[in-house]
């Protein structure tokens, strides 16, 4: 299989935000033709995905789509990264090591209006999913304090004023973060965070382990494809497995009612040597670029046997994919005249419609992991993809035009 690439250049972080702009905005194409000239609108994205290495640059990229923002209005972009994580700073009591709370710059708009809107209750369902510690917010104070309900001795105590590690921290961080993206979702005139039109999301899951990955990932993408979200989002990343994990959340039509198509687009982001010079990849929509490059994961988790329900459902969607590439409509054409082919369609057919959990991997016998390693060998084994996907995923080819 191949597919021509497409890659633009930029000079400049800012001249990057611009395009990642216009993706989202539309754009009025020029147009010209025998009979008349004038422009012909593209309608705009509802997400971008970017995938892209540390130190290529994407924090900053972030902030530089954020203060495109107010230049043009006064602001239109919530944001989650680095910056927003300082926000937040441990007062540890050192001298009687007791109180022990994280204190917030509530000077910051990202907390304006909070008080009295009840973020507390959109906070616990989401905290709840990961962690088992519970906190209050003192305003006033801009002060949050945790606690934790225990057994000793089958009595039952509350641990106060405890110090939670630190991915915990970032745990309460991000369910703070989607909390406040749930009201700008649903904010209305006049409300808090009514300004909000676009969100930049950068790399939220940087020190979670993979199962939390899967259910951070696929739980951020039932919020944003809700039909009631009419936000324009970016996400960046240098997470593999969460960029593939959203890649597929945020494909199909928008729930509940299923009308609307979800628009999305997904590039690779690098940065030629050391200079101030970006390349920006298009991966599209089809099994090349995104999907081999799942491939090579699913490789690397049937020889570690770390196997999730998320690598089902990835596998599934690869065979899809190539069943769709070659004009079938069934994953069972992937395997058409294996003895097995009815067994493997059931089999993923069943598999991957359970759904992500934290604790998920329990669930999955070594009979699965099994079988799941066979489906996924005597694929490789009929389709030739080219290996090391990972290197040609980020490895710079020549660019078509400078933007």
């Amino acid at each position: 299989m191949s597919k021509i690439t497409t890659i633009n250049k930029f000079r400049s972080l800012e001249s990057l935000a611009k395009k990642l702009r216009r993706d989202l905005k539309g754009v009025n194409k020029r147009k010209k033709t025998a009979n008349r000239k004038g422009t012909t609108p593209v309608s705009g994205n509802d997400f971008v995905l970017v995938f892209a290495h540390n130190g290529v640059g994407k924090t900053r990229l972030s902030m530089e789509f954020k203060d495109l923002g107010k230049k043009e209005e006064k602001r239109d972009t919530l944001y989650f990264n680095a910056f927003t994580e300082d926000l937040f700073d441990w007062d540890n009591d050192l001298n009687e090591d007791r109180e022990r709370k994280i204190k917030f710059k509530a000077q910051s708009r990202f907390f304006d209006g909070l008080d009295g809107m009840g973020i507390e209750d959109l906070i616990r369902p989401l905290l709840h999913q990961h962690a088992d510690f519970d906190f209050r917010i003192d305003y006033a104070a801009a002060e949050i304090r945790f606690h934790r309900d225990v057994t000793v001795a089958g009595n039952r105590r509350r641990l106060e004023d405890i110090k939670i590690s630190r991915g915990e921290e970032n745990i309460f961080i991000w369910c703070f973060f989607l909390s406040i993206l749930q009201l700008a979702i649903e904010a209305e005139k006049g409300a808090p965070y009514d300004w909000v039109k676009y969100v930049y999301i950068d790399d939220p899951i940087s020190s979670l382990d993979e199962h939390n990955t899967i259910a951070v990932a696929a739980s951020l993408g039932g919020l944003l494809k809700n039909e009631n979200n009419k936000l324009k989002v970016v996400i960046s990343t240098h997470h593999g497995l969460f960029f593939n994990v959203m890649f597929n959340e945020l494909t199909g039509k928008r729930p509940p009612e299923g009308k609307d198509n979800i628009r999305k687009k997904a590039y690779i982001l690098h940065r030629l040597n050391e200079a101030q010079t970006y390349t920006l990849e298009d991966t599209g929509e089809s099994p090349f670029l995104h999907h081999v490059a799942a491939l090579d994961e699913l490789r690397a988790v049937a020889k570690s046997g770390k196997i999730s329900q998320y690598h089902f459902n990835s596998l599934r969607s690869i065979l899809e994919k190539t069943a769709i590439f070659f004009g079938r409509q069934h994953i069972s054409t992937c395997f058409e005249g294996h003895a097995n082919k009815a067994l493997y369609a059931r089999f993923l057919n069943v598999r991957s419609h359970a759904k992500y959990s934290v604790f998920e991997s329990e669930s999955i016998t070594s009979t699965d992991k099994k079988m799941f390693r066979e489906i996924l060998n005597v694929f490789l084994d009929r389709y030739s993809f080219r290996p090391a996907v990972a290197e040609l995923a980020t490895t710079p080819v020549s660019p078509r035009a400078p933007a």
